[in-house]
């Protein structure tokens, strides 16, 4: 058979410049990446080429033409796949989908609705690469026999793919000095080495952390200790014990993000109760409080609160290490005589929330077949705020007392859609409904929880609780800046502004106190749990903690995010640059350092923890390792 040279119209060339240009688009269009100068703009530019020259090349081993076109198509159809999955994901979270995510299965019937809406007509765009390659493979001239690709002409091929890798990879690390060790840190890495490095990237992330637990030991857990017991504070005996013996009822606000409380829209108080409650004399209410949750939302917020760890940089920890051995606040009141629980008028199955809540040792979960679920009382993900908050008093009610609870609300939830009778106020007037809509479902959720308060004394058991409220996550995420900015007279959404924008309301409410006063301290809900406990009395100076009580008189003004950004009382770090937060406005670099080495020990530190199974090997009660299990 006539040896052959790749034909002019190649096919080959055809899939690499359609892909190559089309992730581009997508990279320019779809994500919000920020491009300092022209170096990251060439990076970005060529990011995809060595891994398409590789992954299309694969079709030069195959020795017909038409085989090796049905390849290319099916690595096309794939590879498109990949880049919308990634997409319809950004428009919701902010992020990249990671190994972990795809896994999620459980969920993804539940969360249609929200996908749904993060979906539109002109997205057939993303598949445009392969309709042009299937018209090329149909329509353009080609020699009809085999066309045999020389030995010599491979090899020249795929050295000039990885010497594309390398120049790729050279360039980065360039430009972000370390950048591999930032495997929390995704949109570095995908700006940096793009979406289809990235995700094998991912695979290795997730083969290393899974070989960091079976490779793990006791041994492992020294620098952490040393690093937590250095970083805990005093009790303040002022607070310690306050709240003896109490109810502790923790309520976690769904997508409620703290820019609301204390403000209006359209003249409207968009949340009137807890606007009252920030000012009672018998509430804590924290204004500098931010979440530190990652991809798992919802879920993290809640290991968070359990754990003070955060969770994985890599998708939710509920999935990842729900067999993980955890010294969760559950577990700890349990052996302080409360009963623990979890009221969430959810499938239980949801998040792997029946799994995990038997790793944190909560004793019982009341979902949604202990509650009375209606189409009448239902909406968007399931059972209202109100009627969730008066049929869960109804259950507080028959549970053994002293008790700790969480309550999980749903109403405030993307896409924010609500019954006309439940809208209180009428909608903010932008060009996005996701932003007008989102002020009529926050203030459903202050009606509940002004239900809840109400409820509590009527059932006698408000006098003897602590009742915790917090923000679990942003509702509005970065994909609505131009909406929000209008809303806050901004011209537009710095990265400064969106780091303020994770701040989350955080109340602790403790009856007949009289101890209550706003707080201005910089916190983060990995405060949550030591600041609690302390309030109980009970003491957490073996615990192995990220977080700090709120009312240590040493604890320090410094929040780390999940993706490697932090605020401190003075600077704010955000898109890789180092922020004045009194002005806003960029200042002298050198003055983020620090904090930045101390995130990413910080970071490393937590995930040492849970990628290792770490706490297997430690003993809370003594604060001494163990030979584990």
């Amino acid at each position: 058979m006539k040896l052959k040279k790749i034909p002019k119209h190649s096919i080959l060339v055809i899939a690499i410049i359609t892909t190559w240009i089309k992730t581009y688009i997508t990279y320019q269009t779809a994500f919000d990446m920020k491009i300092e100068n022209l170096m990251q703009q060439f990076i970005l530019l060529i990011n995809p080429l060595a891994f398409l020259l590789f992954i299309y090349g694969i079709s030069l081993f195959f020795k017909t033409s038409k085989v090796r076109n049905r390849y290319m198509i099916t690595a096309s159809i794939i590879l498109s796949i990949v880049n919308y999955g990634n997409v319809a994901f950004y428009r919701f979270f902010n992020d990249f989908i990671t190994l972990p995510v795809l896994f999620q299965t459980s969920n993804f019937s539940d969360l249609g609705n929200s996908a749904s809406s993060s979906m539109y007509w002109t997205d057939i765009f993303y598949f445009t690469d392969v309709v042009l390659l299937i018209l090329a493979v149909k329509f353009l001239p080609v020699a009809k026999e085999a066309a045999i690709v020389k030995p010599n002409m491979r090899r020249t091929y795929f050295v000039l793919s990885f010497a594309m890798l390398f120049l790729n990879l050279g360039l980065a690390e360039t430009e972000r000095p370390q950048l591999l060790t930032r495997s929390f840190d995704r949109e570095l890495l995908v700006k940096n080495i793009g979406t289809y490095n990235y995700q094998l990237y991912d695979v290795f992330v997730q083969s290393k952390s899974h070989a960091q637990r079976v490779l793990a030991d006791g041994s492992d857990l020294s620098d952490v200790t040393n690093y937590v017991k250095s970083n805990q504070g005093e009790n303040n005996p002022k607070t310690f014990g306050v709240a003896k013996k109490r109810n502790v009822i923790i309520v976690s606000l769904e997508s409620t993000q703290n820019f609301v409380i204390n403000n209006k829209v359209n003249g409207q108080e968009i949340t009137p109760f807890l606007n009252k409650l920030s000012k009672d004399k018998d509430t804590f209410y924290f204004d500098n409080f931010y979440h530190q949750t990652g991809l798992g939302k919802t879920s993290d917020a809640e290991f968070i609160i359990e754990n003070s760890l955060y969770g994985t940089g890599r998708g939710a920890v509920f999935f990842t290490n729900s067999g993980n051995t955890y010294n969760s606040m559950a577990e700890k009141l349990n052996g302080n005589g409360y009963y623990t629980s979890v009221l969430h008028a959810n499938n239980k199955s949801f998040w792997n929330r029946d799994i995990m809540y038997q790793a944190l040792d909560i004793k019982h979960f009341y979902d949604v077949d202990s509650y009375n679920v209606t189409d009448a009382n239902s909406a968007n993900w399931g059972l209202k705020d109100i009627p969730f908050m008066d049929q869960s008093v109804d259950i507080m009610k028959k549970m053994p007392q002293p008790f700790y609870t969480r309550m999980l609300t749903l109403s405030n939830h993307f896409p924010f859609t609500s019954d006309p009778e439940d809208q209180l106020i009428k909608p903010y007037t932008s060009d996005d409904n996701t932003v007008n809509h989102y002020f009529q479902t926050v203030r459903y959720t202050d009606e509940a929880v002004k239900e809840l308060f109400t409820d509590l004394k009527k059932a006698g058991l408000y006098d003897n609780s602590i009742i915790v409220m917090y923000g679990d996550h942003y509702g509005i995420s970065e994909n609505h800046n131009k909406a929000m900015a209008q809303y806050l007279g901004k011209d537009s959404i710095t990265p400064f502004d969106s780091a303020q924008l994770q701040k989350v309301p955080f109340f602790i409410h403790i009856p007949h106190s009289g101890v209550g006063k706003q707080m201005h301290e910089v916190a983060g809900q990995m405060d949550v749990r030591p600041t609690v406990l302390h309030l109980l009395g009970i003491d957490t100076k073996n615990d192995l903690q990220m977080g700090t009580d709120l009312f240590s008189k040493d604890h320090k003004d410094f929040v780390t995010f999940r993706d490697g950004r932090f605020v401190t009382d003075k600077l704010v770090y955000a898109g890789e640059v180092c922020y004045d937060k009194s002005t806003g406005e960029k200042t002298d670099a050198s003055k983020c350092q620090p904090y930045i080495e101390q995130s990413n020990k910080k970071l490393e530190y937590s995930d040492k923890i849970i990628n290792g199974d770490l706490l297997r090997f430690y003993d809370d009660g003594t604060g001494k390792t163990n030979n584990g299990k």
